[in-house]
């Protein structure tokens, strides 16, 4: 019986929140299996803890650490000096699953990152980590401004990412910096900028190069002609924000009303232009121009795109930081504003002050709510458990926040998602332990039941020795540290 119990004992001892360091530490023994990456990848973990994983000398060990969102950036960056390319490769990775909103790694690390050199017997290269690092959110805006003043090249040219915000001052240091690879890569972000150069590099047949300059970078006013006179790229064009103004006018009266919508989001509109896609006679290029008179700003536009761009589904997409932030009483204005996008908008922004949260948590659109819920660091715990209970695309995000309630829940415990009683099982509130929920037909439900801190004494005991039970009831932090080193005994595990 012992057998077939000690893998659910070991899972749910790894999964203990109140499990202290000397039983957790246990399980980093090869004979824990499973138990020890469920360890390392997927609960917060007390230093002690991280030491011994920083320390271990299995690389799959030190990876599970790397890729763990619930272990600080900080203490997972500690990695970044590790002597495998593979576990530095998971670090600059990211953690898995995504956080919606990817917490910035420590300068220093960011620095160690980037700034490694090559071994011979590594499988993946500096570069290669590198470039996994630059792509996985966890690079800061901030640090690339940062990044123009550092002494190491491969820093300064993280900076140049943002050369079309940078001061003439700043791209002419860039250009003449002393050494030749920063210098390269500021001589490619200005041809960007150049539009003969971008004419001479326009490839004829449809493709990713094709459309990638007609959307970003400089058109030429034959260019642009020749997308008009032939119809191609024009929602590209549209968007682009180097297109000559008279060819935004024509893109203005195209007869698709995708491109026209394209047109009505931008910040640069002559007020003629604006006037006539206010009266547009589709609803939705209407609709994007009145929502933002002008003037506006391309930040103020971006933020705008953001939320239209998830209408009609319940988007979890990453909220990745932008370089260019809009003034905060532009968000201020939108929080008050009789047009509900506008408000969406708002409820987005993480700094939104307190007054604005209250009133936004009361608004009678739910998207408002549920995008307040998501984002807002300060939403009321009462919005974020309803959007967690109405958006279940949302919850694991949701989860991860401090802000949503685990007392009070009573009222869900026969809710019909399995997700929401589990939740509401593990209610250490609760007037009575669950008891019912023991035999719900849903085994996360079972789990989250036994793990509520209501089950004590002979009762806990049964559940330990139940296949049904053992996992959740391994995880009641009601059990001492005694109790749990026993059952690790119980499994074999060393001390």
């Amino acid at each position: 019986m012992t057998a077939g119990l000690s893998p659910l004992w070991l899972h749910g001892v790894a999964a203990n929140a109140a499990a202290p360091s000397d039983v957790l530490l246990r399980l980093l023994h090869p004979g824990a299996g499973g138990a020890r990456r469920a360890l390392c990848a997927e609960r917060a973990l007390p230093e002690e803890v991280v030491d011994a994983v920083v320390a271990h000398p299995e690389p799959r060990v030190r990876r599970a650490l790397a890729r763990n969102g619930h272990v600080p950036p900080a203490q997972r960056g500690r990695l970044a000096a590790d002597p495998l390319a593979m576990v530095r490769a998971e670090l600059a990775a990211g953690p898995r699953p995504r956080p919606r909103r990817m917490p910035p790694l420590p300068d220093e690390v960011l620095v160690a990152l980037l700034t490694a050199v090559d071994d011979e017997a590594d499988v993946l290269t500096a570069d290669e980590i590198a470039q996994q690092l630059l792509v996985s959110g966890q690079l800061p805006a901030s640090f690339r401004h940062r990044a123009l003043r550092h002494e190491h090249p491969a820093v300064r040219i993280c900076g140049a990412a943002l050369w079309e915000r940078l001061t003439p001052a700043e791209r002419g240091a860039l250009r003449t910096d002393p050494d030749p690879r920063v210098r390269e890569v500021a001589r490619h972000c200005a041809r960007q900028e150049d539009p003969a150069a971008m004419e001479a590099d326009l490839p004829e047949e449809d493709c990713h190069a094709r459309a990638g300059i007609l959307t970003n970078f400089a058109v030429s006013h034959t260019v642009a002609e020749a997308c008009l006179a032939t119809g191609r790229n024009l929602e590209g064009l549209a968007a682009n924000r180097h297109t000559p103004a008279h060819a935004v006018a024509r893109l203005a009266r195209a007869a698709d009303p995708e491109v026209r919508a394209r047109v009505a989001a931008r910040a640069d509109l002559a007020p003629t232009v604006w006037a006539e896609l206010a009266e547009d006679p589709d609803e939705r290029v209407r609709t994007r121009a009145r929502i933002q008179p002008l003037p506006r700003t391309r930040a103020e536009c971006a933020a705008v795109d953001r939320v239209l761009a998830c209408h009609g589904h319940d988007c979890d997409c990453p909220v990745v930081e932008p370089y260019e932030q809009p003034d905060p009483d532009w968000y201020r204005a939108c929080a008050v504003s009789p047009e509900v996008v506008l408000r969406r908008v708002a409820a987005s922004c993480p700094t939104l002050p307190a007054g604005l949260v209250a009133r936004l948590a009361e608004d009678p659109d739910d998207e408002v709510r549920h995008r307040l819920a998501c984002h807002h660091p300060s939403a009321p715990p009462a919005t974020v458990l309803d959007t967690f209970v109405a958006r279940p695309r949302q919850r694991p995000h949701l989860l991860a926040q401090s802000r949503l309630p685990r007392t009070g829940l009573a009222h869900l415990l026969g809710h019909e998602d399995p997700q929401v009683r589990a939740w509401a099982a593990g209610d250490p509130s609760l007037g009575r332990a669950p008891v019912a929920l023991l035999a719900d037909p849903d085994a996360h439900v079972r789990r989250a039941a036994a793990a509520n801190p209501l089950f004590t004494g002979a009762v806990l005991d049964a559940l330990l020795q139940d296949p049904a039970t053992a996992q959740g009831a391994a995880a009641n932090p009601g059990l001492p540290a005694v109790r749990l080193h026993a059952l690790l005994d119980r499994a074999g595990l060393p001390r």
